[in-house]
């Protein structure tokens, strides 16, 4: 009845009408599900020093931190979706400030900038470096700081003092309250600091592209990473092909994220 009543024209209207409305709730619900809820994981962090088996003892490791490195990346999926619509907010800014500098105004190059900022990071790289780094969970940062990616902090107090740091040097180990904060600050390091630009400008066009970028790929910009440079990138790769982590974990991930 409703159909016979409405010209062509005014049902062409509601039907866009509907398109827009259902757009704009799928986007706060987006909102609400990385932002509101918090994605904080309960698990307790396992005795990975306890695991005689070395594959299981790998698998223990990839598979506790594979959740908080979706978790992590859905939240910055969250904030990309706000970057992406470029409007003028309280919001936007607040990620701006996050994420750059100098964001009294946020005009078309500032959002281009942002966007090559506000990304994630595939899991096949975290995991990779989160074992090298925390020798697969064992390492006294790791277990003492929760520390699983080697990130310093130079304000005194701020973490654990390295037993072979240099004289002279003041950098410590930087502590975390739990697993997933450390998860967040590494991606929040590749993402901001000046050092990996390499990183987000192969990941960039990756998404020009529209396609997704491996931790393989975007190892290559991890050269200052390490003081080992070359060295440490090659192991970095051999480490992500050797474990087949592209194949188990960023396939999946890809799938996951929007869910």
């Amino acid at each position: 009845m409703i159909g016979r009543c409405l010209s062509r024209k005014a049902l062409l209207g509601l039907l866009h009408f509907q398109n827009k409305l259902m757009l704009l709730m799928k986007f706060k619900t987006i909102l609400f599900l990385t932002l509101v809820i918090p994605f904080a994981v309960s698990a307790a962090v396992p005795d990975f020093a306890s695991f005689k088996d070395v594959k299981q003892k790998k698998a223990a490791f990839f598979n506790y931190l594979y959740p908080l490195i979706l978790a992590e990346n859905k939240k910055i999926l969250a904030e990309r979706a706000v970057v992406e619509k470029a409007e003028a907010s309280a919001q936007l800014t607040r990620i701006c400030e996050k994420y750059s500098k100098n964001c009294e105004t946020i005009d078309a190059v500032k959002i281009t900038d942002l966007l090559k900022r506000v990304d994630y990071i595939p899991p096949s790289l975290a995991m990779a470096q989160g074992a090298n780094e925390s020798a697969w969970g064992t390492s006294r940062f790791a277990k003492a700081g929760n520390n699983f990616f080697g990130q310093w902090c130079y304000k005194k107090g701020c973490g654990i003092v390295p037993a072979n740091r240099d004289s002279g040097t003041k950098h410590e180990v930087r502590k975390f309250g739990n697993p997933q904060q450390s998860v967040g600050g590494y991606i929040f390091n590749l993402n901001t600091g000046r050092v990996y630009g390499l990183i987000r400008k192969l990941r960039a066009k990756a998404r020009v592209k529209s396609t997704n970028p491996s931790g393989y790929d975007l190892a290559k910009g991890l050269i200052k990473y390490s003081q080992r440079r070359e060295a440490y990138v090659k192991e970095i790769r051999s480490m992500i092909s050797y474990n087949k982590l592209v194949q188990k974990y960023d396939v999946k991930f890809w799938k996951e994220l929007t869910q």
